[in-house]
Order: C-alpha cells, then sequence, then structure tokens
C-alpha cells in the first residue's frame, strides 16, 4: 500500500536526495525547499508530461512564459492587493499566531455555539435562528466577517456615528468611549428596525462596500457579521477558545488581515514605506501566474491568429507569505504552478452545437481528472491495484459558500494524502467567466462592472475583447482555468508511489527481539518523562519534552502492534523528535537497520515516465574491465536519450534496492555471459522479474516500456 505518513516520504526525499531544507547551513528559512538532484529530475518530468499533454496533444493551445514582477496595478485591479489576505490572530500567552479559520475549525462545538450565542446577544436576534448552520458555515463565516479592516469605520458612518473615515480600522479615529458607543447604536439601529426584511436590509447595503456574499436563508448571520472588528478578540475570550497546541484557553489578540504577496521595489528606492514615492515604485512576487496569462491574452491570440475557444498554458514560480506554510512540500511559500487560461465564448454568443461554459468546464475536469489518475499508476499495476488508486483521487465541486465571488463553478481534484492531512487539493478546475478580461480592460459597459462587482479601470489601456468573425462582434471572452501545483504533483506522486514491502519473512525470534527492544525503549522513556516533569516544576530546563517522547512511545507502540508487515516503519518511529537522546534507541538501531534491510525493500512505483532515472547499469564485476567497459558504453549509447546511471559500488543485490528506493524503472547487470552472447539481464522495479535481453535489442525494448511519448 502506499505511504501511511508524510514522514516516510519526507525522510525519503531528504535521504535519497530529492528534497532538502532551504538555507539549511544558517538553519534553514520556514517551508523554503531545494530541490536535489532527483527531486528537480522528478519535477522536470511532471512538468514535460503536463506540458506535453496540454499543449503537444491539443489543436487548440499555446504557451507562455510571462515575467514573474509585473506593474503594481495588474494586482490592484486582479483584487490582490487589497483582498488577497489571511485573517491573522496571536496568542499572547504563547506567542503562537494562527488563521482565525483554522483556528476555529479547531474548537469544539461547545465553543463555537458558544461565540455565536454571544454574537446573538450582542445584536438582539433570536437565537432559534442560528440552530441549522453548520460548523464548516460558523467557521467561514465569522472568521471572514469579523476581519474586515475598516469594517468599524463602514458601520460607524451607517449609524451616525461623526468623524469615522472608510479607509481606517477604527482604532485609529475614534477613542474606546465611542467605540463603546458605537457598539450600543449599532444594536440599536438593528433591534430598532421592525422587520427581519429590514434588518437585512441594513447589512445589504453594506455589502458592496465590504464584499459580502449573502445567502438568503441565512440572514441572521449575515446580520451578526456587522458586530465591530474589534469586539472579535472580546468574544473569542469569552467563548473560551482554546489554544490548539496545549489545550489552554488563549489570550487572543484582535483579528486583522494579512496580506499574502511578498513586496519589493524597482529601482534605487529608499523612500519610506507609506510614501508616494515608495508607493510608485512598489512591486510584488506575483502570487498566482494566471495574471501574466491575462496581460497577453491580446498579444498571443494576435500572434497566434488564434480564434476563440483556445488557450494558454503557463508553468512558473509563485509566491505567498503564508501564514501557517506546512506539511513538508504541500504548503509552501515558494511553489510552482502548471495553469491553463482557456477563453470561450460568452453563452449569448454560443451557436447550436457548439459547447457551451458548463460543456467546457466539465471537459476540462474530466480531462484534468484522467490525466492525475494516468501519472500516479504505475503500468505494471493490477485491476485492483488501480482501483484503490482511483479512490485516493475525487472531483469534487465547491459548494456555493466556497465560491469565489466571481466563479460560476469550481471543481477541486482533491487527494486523500497519508496521516493527518487528508484530502487536499492538487488542482482547481474553474468557470472564471469574463471576470478576469474585463477587470484588465478599459470601457467596460456598467452593467458588466455591477454584474462582476468591479469598478471602472481608468489605468488600463487596452479592452481585452475579441472579434468573432462569425458572429461579427466584440465580446470579452469567458474562462475556463485549470490550476494545478507542480510541487503538489510532485508530492502526490511520491505519496502514491511509495511502498515497504517485505520480501524475505523474519523469523518470530527476530520480531520477539524487536518487541523486547521495544519494551526496553518504552522503560526507559517513562523514566525519562518522569525526570523531565521534576525539572519543569522546579523551573529548569530539561533534557527531554514529556510530550514529545510520549507521542514517540505512542507511536513506537502503533508500530510494533503491526509487525511484521509495520516493519520498516520501525525505522521511522525512531526518527521521531521525542526518541532524540534516549541511549536504548541507539542500541536498538543498528540491528534493527540490517534486520529491514536483510528482509524489506522500500520502492517507489512511480510511472516510468516520471521517474528521475529510467535506467541503471550494473558490471557484476567492478574489478573485471571487460565488464565495466560494456557497462559503461551501454550507459553511454542511452544517456543521451534519458538519465542514466552507472553504480558498480555494491553488490547486485544492494544496488537492486537502491534503485528501487528512487523508483527506477529497469536495471541492466552486465555478465561474463554478456561478452559471449550479446545479452544482458533486464530487471523490472515493480515484479522484480529479470529476463535475458539482447543488447541489440535493448532500444526497442525500452522505448516501449518507459512510455515516454
Amino acid at each position: 500500500m502506499p505511504a501511511n505518513s508524510l514522514e516516510q516520504v519526507r525522510n525519503l526525499c531528504m535521504r535519497r536526495g530529492f528534497v532538502f531544507p532551504g538555507s539549511a547551513v544558517y538553519g534553514g528559512v520556514a517551508s523554503f525547499w531545494d530541490y536535489g538532484p532527483l527531486g528537480v529530475e522528478l519535477l522536470n518530468n511532471i512538468k514535460k508530461a503536463w506540458w506535453q499533454d496540454t499543449i503537444y496533444t491539443r489543436n487548440d493551445m499555446e504557451g507562455l512564459d510571462a515575467a514573474v514582477l509585473m506593474s503594481r496595478k495588474v494586482w490592484q485591479h486582479s483584487g490582490h492587493e487589497a483582498t488577497f489576505s489571511d485573517p491573522l490572530v496571536d496568542n499572547k500567552k504563547n506567542g503562537k499566531r494562527y488563521r482565525l479559520d483554522h483556528l476555529l475549525s479547531q474548537q469544539t462545538e461547545e465553543v463555537l455555539r458558544g461565540l455565536l450565542r454571544r454574537l446573538v446577544q450582542l445584536l438582539k436576534m433570536p437565537p432559534e435562528l442560528f440552530e441549522t448552520i453548520t460548523r464548516e458555515r460558523i467557521v467561514s463565516d465569522i472568521s471572514s466577517l469579523l476581519t474586515s479592516s475598516t469594517l468599524e469605520a463602514q458601520i460607524a458612518t451607517k449609524v451616525g456615528i461623526p468623524g469615522a473615515r472608510l479607509d481606517q480600522p477604527l482604532s485609529t479615529t475614534f477613542s474606546a468611549n465611542d467605540r463603546a458607543e458605537l457598539i450600543r447604536a449599532l444594536a440599536r439601529a438593528v433591534d430598532e428596525l421592525p422587520t427581519k426584511a429590514e434588518k437585512l436590509a441594513l447589512v445589504l447595503g453594506l455589502q458592496d462596500q465590504i464584499g459580502w456574499q449573502p445567502v438568503d436563508q441565512e440572514p441572521s448571520l449575515r446580520i451578526a457579521g456587522i458586530l465591530s472588528v474589534r469586539v472579535a478578540k472580546y468574544l473569542l475570550a469569552a467563548a473560551k477558545v482554546v489554544d490548539p497546541s496545549d489545550g489552554s484557553v488563549g489570550e487572543w489578540t484582535d483579528p486583522r488581515s494579512f496580506n499574502l504577496m511578498f513586496k519589493s521595489h524597482v529601482g534605487p528606492v529608499e523612500a519610506a514605506v507609506g510614501t508616494e514615492e515608495e508607493a510608485h515604485a512598489r512591486v510584488y512576487l506575483r502570487p498566482e501566474t494566471a495574471q501574466g496569462i491575462f496581460m497577453n491574452f491580446a498579444h498571443v491570440q494576435r500572434a497566434m491568429a488564434r480564434k476563440v475557444p483556445f488557450g494558454v498554458a503557463q508553468i512558473g514560480k509563485a509566491f505567498r507569505n503564508e501564514i501557517t506554510p506546512g506539511n513538508f512540500i504541500f504548503r509552501t511559500r515558494e511553489f510552482e504552478q502548471m495553469e491553463i487560461e482557456f477563453f470561450i465564448k460568452p453563452p449569448q454568443f454560443v451557436k447550436e452545437g457548439e459547447k457551451n461554459d458548463q460543456q467546457w468546464h466539465e471537459e476540462w475536469v474530466e480531462q484534468r481528472f484522467k490525466w492525475w489518475l494516468r501519472y500516479a499508476t504505475s503500468p505494471s499495476a493490477t485491476l485492483e491495484e488501480r482501483d484503490a488508486t482511483a479512490s485516493r483521487f475525487r472531483a469534487r465541486a465547491q459548494t456555493p459558500d466556497e465560491l469565489a465571488h466571481y466563479a460560476k463553478a469550481t471543481t477541486d481534484i482533491e487527494y486523500l494524502f497519508p496521516g493527518s492531512l487528508g484530502w487536499g487539493e492538487i488542482e482547481g478546475v474553474a468557470n472564471r467567466t469574463d471576470f478576469d478580461l474585463s477587470a484588465h480592460s478599459k470601457e467596460v459597459p456598467e452593467e458588466d462592472l455591477k454584474r462582476l462587482k468591479l469598478e471602472a479601470n481608468h489605468d488600463s489601456t487596452e479592452k481585452l475583447d475579441y472579434f468573432d468573425p462569425d458572429a461579427k462582434a466584440r465580446y470579452i471572452p469567458w474562462v475556463i482555468e485549470p490550476s494545478a501545483g507542480a510541487t503538489r504533483a510532485m508530492l502526490t506522486f511520491l505519496c502514491e508511489a511509495y511502498h515497504d514491502e517485505v520480501v524475505t519473512e523474519p523469523t518470530k525470534q527476530q520480531i520477539d527481539q524487536i518487541k523486547s527492544d521495544a519494551a526496553m525503549i518504552r522503560k526507559n522513556a517513562e523514566k525519562k518523562i518522569k525526570e523531565a516533569q521534576k525539572e519543569l516544576a522546579a523551573g529548569r530546563e530539561a533534557k527531554h519534552d514529556p510530550a514529545k517522547v510520549e507521542a514517540f512511545l505512542k507511536l513506537l507502540d502503533e508500530t510494533v502492534a503491526r509487525l511484521p508487515e509495520s516493519l520498516t516503519e520501525v525505522l521511522t518511529a525512531l526518527d521521531h523528535e521525542g526518541a532524540q537522546n534516549l541511549e536504548p534507541v541507539k542500541k536498538f538501531r543498528p540491528p534493527t537497520e540490517k534486520l529491514v534491510e536483510d528482509c524489506t525493500r522500500t520502492v517507489l512505483r512511480l510511472h516510468p515516465a516520471l521517474a528521475p532515472v529510467k535506467l541503471a547499469v550494473f558490471p557484476l564485476k567492478k574489478n573485471k574491465p571487460e565488464l565495466v567497459e560494456l557497462a559503461q558504453a551501454i550507459k553511454e549509447r542511452f544517456q543521451r536519450h534519458f538519465r542514466v546511471v552507472y553504480d558498480d559500488s555494491a553488490g547486485i543485490g544492494r544496488l537492486y534496492r537502491r534503485q528501487d528506493e528512487i523508483g527506477t524503472p529497469f536495471c541492466i547487470t552486465v555478465d561474463f555471459e554478456s561478452l559471449e552472447d550479446g545479452t544482458v539481464t533486464v530487471r523490472e522495479r515493480d515484479s522484480m522479474e529479470q529476463e535475458r535481453v539482447k543488447i541489440d535489442d535493448l532500444p526497442g525494448y525500452l522505448s516501449e516500456r518507459l512510455q515516454l511519448s
């Protein structure tokens, strides 16, 4: 079966040269990774497979490589500068920082309902209106509605408190007493409205300014959203929102919006932040590749004489200053996207027999889903194994609550990652309507601006429309956007390909020895936990962290209980941070490593087209010049076409294991028989089967099985 923890995959990647921590010599930088010799090969192969399938095999696609740095106006009119942010709160007790929605999602039902009850009380709304709201909706709505940076000023203006400035939060324009009066005035204003419809109207009157998307069946929650953002920290305290790291009630700061774009400047600028000079020179590292495609829509269309529908594809780096990155390379601050913007006719211009936007969206979802399954499945997989792989992928349509305000529909392709990560998005396919090209266009009709909730763009010098020769009319195309992450794809394929296999059953005596050693480790660890607790209670620094040691013991017990199938996982357990500095672990490791090496193998069943190394060549004896010479000649024959390695540093069995671990599909062994009849032994990775093949037949033999085209 595939990996059962991200730690297994991470350990393999670090050990075998797939991924290294960035700036490791200086202690590293959180969530930045370097891709080593095998990692860069795997990434390049993934991108090559994507490019080939999305560009070369279609007749309606073009490629592009846009600049990472673009005009600041791109991000202003796309909405990123104002809204591309996460809600952030800090716990003053321990300094830990959380995204508010992530924090709320880890609270109990009791805490969340308590938070809602207090919102109801402040606004004097009937509590029964909240009884049917789902947990997910509570998390998403409260976290977003309590983090609008100018919300207090918007409310103050509506309820008639003088002095509000709409471009600043209340804390900069009001005293504490004024803020208290604001809350009282707001409560009165809502309570004095005679009907629920009028109460809802007050909220909807703020909608355009604040950007809410109301849901008719849940007006009360939307009304709750007009509370002052400065009340949020008191609500979090009153509801006893706990810190997930230790389970204690936190002392929370006000929620605030944290922009995710990395800021830089063009030119020799040393102006103070916030000045006109600084703003004029400001640029951002792009948080997505899509905007570069929109900037070049007209250029590509005219240069390549393309007719709608057609698409533009791009692979490139993107940067997001994530608050809570993690899960290895799943969420990083620097990543690579594989993105398509497919331009189609607006619904009113679609003729009979042509695909409409819904059909195009469904077609792209289907094609992209098939792509993931194709490259996640080894060609040698059985029907049962193929079904099992397919069960770990799904296409999930976003609910109306999840959709971006400009999207008509979005389907997320997700993979079931091992461990606590669970289902994670690896690609999104969105129907973005005509929002993007309209946002960057001049002279967009007023009715379209209102429909798309856009302001007129007075900075643009172009109208990004298209003249349809069949309809003899100009229009701004709609867009279907399949957007995948190359680094997430790498993690997905590694997790799915990872297999630990017992190839030689350990004896009962060997298993009993592991259990005995584990019991010895537990006895020592429990002693160290007690010693550490005493040190901490006395206010002294402890050598061991009791919580981490206990977590290690729990993992070790669970692993040992599943022996012998969990044999390779024992070593992973010994790498746990809670096992550090435990003396029995140091003694236990060498004989366990020897047993694991003798009885098991780790194999990456990567699709051959993705495998970093396609072929490994070994001489049976490295001290026989004639064998070495022939092996080297075979390597040189193929290395012009794909990555080939030569290795003579160990016995054949150990060499096979090394190549299995990095996913090499085929190994060739040159022996004395090769010198006599011109044949070599070819060993296949997944089945470990071997056959004799003539050297002259190797090109055809490998070409068919490596599926490189």
